[in-house]
């Protein structure tokens, strides 16, 4: 099978959305999670999927003949890899303060949270 370069994928689309998005992607979720448990920076959140990025070109150079060494889909697995894990950290975060700081913040949608009414006044 000949690859079929695309702006997004080396291999097919279907091997990105699996190793990127779902493999990689929920480990990045989680690693957003558990760094946003442990009111880690989101600096440490960024190294650890660095990292992470680095083992999904690995993934996708041993199982599926990509590219090992490729800066172009690196930064694209990263991006992506970046995005869903800043997205797991910010939906914890939001949960954290509105539950932790209940007397403080209340939740505000999915991602955010907001000061209550009552602390304004104080």
């Amino acid at each position: 099978m000949e690859k079929q370069n695309a702006l997004l994928w080396e291999v097919s689309l279907w091997e990105f959305l699996f190793v990127t998005v779902i493999l990689a992607g929920g480990a990045a979720y989680l690693t957003g999670r558990a760094i946003a448990r442990a009111w880690q920076p989101k600096l440490q959140l960024a190294f650890y999927i660095v990292l992470l990025a680095a083992a999904t070109r690995f993934i996708h150079f041993a199982l599926f003949g990509g590219t090992l060494l490729t800066l172009h889909y690196y930064v694209v697995d990263l991006i992506v890899l970046l995005a869903i894990a800043f997205l797991g950290m910010r939906i914890t975060r939001a949960g954290q303060m509105s539950t932790q700081y209940s007397f403080r913040y209340a939740r505000k949608g999915f991602l955010g949270w907001r000061l209550r009414g009552d602390a304004l006044q104080e």
